[in-house]
């Protein structure tokens, strides 16, 4: 099959969840023989078109900024799905697999479905419905109206977790498949812990969803039962400033360690392996890939209860990490919790993690993209 990705930014130049689950699933599938070309930003000097690891990336245009003032950037997605239309339309291709988020390549997308005859398929990694008016105050009317539009394109849809099927349910689309995203079970069981130990890792981006400030305050409450854990978040945005005020306010610069952004997999996976839990206190998760890669680095996670964060659904409670409600105390308690219990958690977490190697998802998507 002649297989095109589309998203705005193409992993390692920008990390991000969407785009290394695109980089992982491509790879796999130009090693079992297909033809598979990424369409994004050109994140890199020389030619716009290169080839890696068996796979083609067709930068289409120069890279924007994907935030502005906090938030995703409207101009930069309107920019890239405009700057698509030229190349992806100079080519035929069997399917064109496209993330639902920023939309308006979407768009683009259906229209070489409707002119060139390929399948589109739109992976869903969540659906926002309602809070976009949380996000984008009067605005959100706009968003809300573009996500349900897209909802309702000829596609055949996949969803990451059955959280955003039933969501997109909600807004239009009442079938989709579910495949989830994976890691590399063997390439992270070999791989070394980082030299530097600590009690909880976070990894994420810092936005005010993933309720970084919620973390340093449980561990303030921590201290002050009389236990000085360590804490090192890994990550980068809008509310690292903050971050970094709440540490110095309640004086835990001894604490927590700030790594800001880490280059490349492999050091950050590293230092998991060198925590002993893995703390995600975010309210809005359309997976939560980040748990099934602690659980594959052999470590717990913590994780908060919130309707719109499909990262409990991860999380079997006892076995591969805990659930906590959505206070900093709970939080505290729980992450102790998991750090007092003398029965080792590490086989449990591995083992739960292997039902998500990226060859068994591949499998799933490439019968998905066959068709019936």
């Amino acid at each position: 099959m002649r297989i095109a990705y589309v998203y705005d930014v193409i992993h390692p130049y920008v990390i991000g969840g969407v785009q290394k689950r695109i980089w992982e699933v491509a790879t796999r599938l130009s090693r079992r023989g297909h033809d598979v070309t990424i369409f994004g930003m050109k994140h890199w000097d020389g030619d716009s078109i290169i080839r890696k690891e068996g796979v083609r990336m067709w930068g289409v245009c120069p890279p924007r900024p994907l935030f502005a003032d906090g938030r995703r950037s409207i101009g930069e997605a309107i920019s890239f799905a405009t700057h698509l239309f030229l190349p992806l339309m100079k080519e035929s291709y069997d399917i064109i697999d496209a993330a639902n988020f920023p939309f308006f390549p979407c768009f683009t997308s259906a229209f070489h479905q409707a002119t060139r005859g390929s399948r589109l398929i739109i992976t869903w990694h969540e659906v926002w419905d309602d809070y976009w008016s949380e996000y984008l105050g009067m605005r959100g009317f706009f968003g809300k109206a573009i996500e349900r539009l897209a909802a309702r394109l000829p596609q055949t849809a996949i969803a990451v977790s059955p959280r955003t099927r039933d969501a997109l349910g909600r807004i239009g689309r009442k079938r989709a498949e579910v495949v989830p995203s994976g890691v590399d079970t063997r390439a992270m069981q070999a791989l070394p812990p980082a030299s530097t130990r600590t009690d909880i890792i976070f990894v994420g981006r810092m936005a005010k969803e993933k309720n970084v400030s919620l973390l340093v305050e449980a561990m303030r409450v921590a201290r002050d039962q009389g236990r000085n854990l360590t804490c090192l978040l890994v990550g980068d945005g809008p509310e690292k400033a903050h971050v970094q005020s709440m540490i110095v306010e309640m004086h835990l610069q001894s604490q927590i360690m700030l790594a800001g952004d880490i280059e490349g997999d492999t050091q950050v996976l590293s230092s998991m392996k060198s925590s002993r839990l893995l703390a995600l206190p975010s309210v809005r998760e359309g997976l939560g890939l980040v748990i099934i890669e602690a659980n594959a680095c052999g470590i717990p996670v913590v994780v908060a209860s919130h309707p719109n964060s499909a990262a409990t659904d991860l999380v079997v409670e006892g076995y591969n990490g805990v659930i906590c409600r959505l206070s900093a105390a709970d939080l505290a308690d729980k992450m102790l919790a998991v750090i007092d219990r003398s029965q080792p958690w590490d086989n449990a977490c591995r083992e739960f993690a292997q039902k998500y190697d990226w060859e068994l998802i591949v499998d799933a998507l490439e019968k998905t993209y066959q068709g019936p």
